[in-house]
């Protein structure tokens, strides 16, 4: 069973909760806000929420159980000769369990430190991607930093005494995308106080029912809302992009392997101390230039708002990228890890603090995953921020941008703008279509954008154009409604690839829209946001696949990138 103390009782109103808690670098002398709610929260557009994973033993509630790998407790020798550290990747956990070797220390029992839960709580998955030519799919996994109270060390870490046992918060969350090829990484971080809808999710542990949200509701309030693979379903929902796994990190775990590490090099253009006179700030206190950082102070700076130029949730995210990608640098490097004792010490954090899926539920899969990561170099590595516009102190996805990026990832093109290949001629089936009225095609509704709600009776609209057209077998789902960028006509097995294409041709859409996909029983047609009215798809114009400039791109091999810090915030 999952360990339900990550969430506690989620029927249980949250506690007031400060914005400056939790992932971020509010006051730690755990007075609540006076007379504030979360919902006073929302209405005046200050920040709420933070970040965390599960507890340590030491810390777990009466009543707590743990979904473990396989395997018991025993024990292998350490193997000996360590192996070189050559690879990358762009989450502690994981860089770590392949760095150490970690499949030849205890085994079995690093298995059992691995807590699982469920991937997706969701009604509805994002289709899966279409295999490249040498048949490989990209990976895309979901990294959560949840702020729970469930222990003694995340509440002093984490200060606010009030919110302890409240359900948390998935304050930090980065959707780390590995191309088909291995040949590059991009990652995608979402600001906690993106207003977005949060759909359906039940809760496997009591089957408590969450229904879908109204379309601006805070993403980090979906932690609470099921436990992580409710945060997972809203990725999908919102980005049509198909989440393999996720993985998920509290504040002691952060502590307890940034000390394992040995120290990630950082760094400020001035002396800062993130700390005003109200007790806001994380308490970093840095000089300028580079400094080492590690166990607390490495929590502080992931954690810093106040202090760093603009205070914003932004200026964080950017502050984390710095810090993974100088952690990739170093591991790849092999510097700090010197002695098989301090490899085994890193193991054995980076599996207790971690909670994964079942896909990732063994050490031997996390360390297969680190492998596949070892083989991007940082050079090919671009860190990003969802392109985002203001409302109020809020944010929404930024229309056309937010899109542009996700249509990147979902169609495995790098963020860094290198290795693109030209688009391959476009190549009829080989697969004979039926007549026209003997092709049986489902046509749904795709038009729900990140900022806009569907348009109404659009599946029935194309439905009745198909059929006036001569495919009197076309029929409309008006029971579901998607998120898809572009019209798109799948089909799932060869024998209808023919069929669809001549869907393709009917409408006047190009073949690139046409694709094979096993989600689909028969030739399906998405009517997407770029059909949103009318009688005819418009015409497909030139494709722009460069990273928006709003994404604030930061490529892992940046070794000058450097904080600037807050004049407010200097000594």
């Amino acid at each position: 069973m999952r360990q339900n103390s990550v969430r506690k009782e989620g029927a249980r109103q949250r506690a007031p909760h400060a914005s400056d808690h939790g992932w971020d670098d509010g006051p730690h002398d755990g007075g609540p806000r006076r007379g504030r709610s979360r919902q006073d929260d929302a209405r005046s557009g200050e920040p709420s929420g933070s970040a965390g994973t599960p507890p340590k033993d030491g810390g777990r509630p009466p009543g707590h159980r743990r979904k473990r790998g396989s395997g018991g407790g025993g024990a292998r020798p350490p193997r000996r000769k360590r192996r070189v550290l050559r690879w990358s990747a762009t989450i502690l956990s994981v860089l770590i369990l392949g760095t150490a070797g970690a499949g030849y220390l205890y085994y079995q029992h690093l298995n059992g430190n691995l807590e699982t839960d469920d991937l997706n709580l969701g009604e509805h998955r994002a289709p899966e991607p279409t295999p490249n030519a040498a048949g490989q799919t990209p990976l895309n996994i979901l990294l959560i930093g949840s702020d729970a109270r469930d222990s003694k060390e995340n509440q002093k870490l984490g200060g606010a005494k009030n919110t302890f046992g409240s359900p948390p918060l998935a304050d930090v969350q980065m959707l780390l995308h590995l191309s088909a090829d291995r040949s590059n990484m991009s990652v995608v971080s979402m600001p906690r106080d993106t207003l977005l809808q949060i759909p359906k999710c039940t809760d496997p542990d009591d089957g408590r029912v969450y229904p879908e949200t109204g379309p601006r509701y805070m993403t980090n309030e979906s932690l609470g809302r099921g436990g992580p693979g409710c945060t997972v379903a809203t990725w999908e929902k919102l980005t049509n992009i198909h989440i393999d796994h996720f993985m998920m990190v509290d504040f002691s775990g952060v502590v307890s392997m940034a000390d394992a590490i040995g120290g990630v090099p950082v760094c400020v253009d001035k002396n800062i101390h993130s700390r005003d006179s109200q007790g806001h700030g994380s308490g970093l206190k840095l000089k300028k230039g580079t400094t080492e950082v590690k166990g607390e102070q490495a929590l502080q700076w992931l954690r810093t708002r106040y202090g760093f130029e603009g205070g914003t949730d932004i200026s964080r995210a950017k502050a984390q990228h710095m810090y993974m990608n100088a952690l990739v640098r170093k591991l790849r490097e092999n510097t700090g890890l010197t002695s098989p004792n301090q490899l085994r010490k890193l193991a054995e954090e980076a599996t207790d603090a971690l909670k994964v899926d079942d896909g990732l539920g063994t050490i031997k899969k996390l360390y297969d995953l680190g492998n596949e990561l070892k083989k991007v170099p940082p050079s090919r590595t671009t860190m990003t921020t969802m392109p985002f516009e203001y409302v109020g102190a809020r944010v929404i996805p930024k229309p056309g941008d937010a899109e542009q990026l996700f249509r990147l990832v979902r169609d495995d093109i790098p963020l860094d703008g290198k290795g693109r290949k030209k688009p391959a001629k476009e190549k009829l089936s080989d697969d004979p279509a039926a007549a026209d009225d003997q092709i049986a095609v489902q046509v749904q509704n795709g038009t729900r954008t990140a900022t806009e709600p569907p348009t109404s009776g659009r599946a029935n609209t194309v439905a009745q154009l198909l059929t006036g057209k001569g495919f009197t077998k076309a029929t409309a789902d008006t029971t579901t409604v998607l998120t898809e960028g572009k019209t798109v006509i799948r089909y799932p097995s060869a024998e209808l690839e023919g069929d669809a294409q001549r869907i393709a041709k009917a409408l006047k859409l190009p073949l690139s829209s046409v694709k094979k996909s096993t989600d689909v029983s028969g030739v399906t047609l998405v009517v997407g946001a770029d059909w949103r009215e009318g009688d005819a798809p418009p015409k497909p114009s030139k494709k722009d696949d460069r990273t928006p400039d709003s994404a604030d791109a930061l490529s892992g091999s940046d070794k000058k990138a450097c904080m600037k810090v807050d004049p407010d915030f200097t000594w």
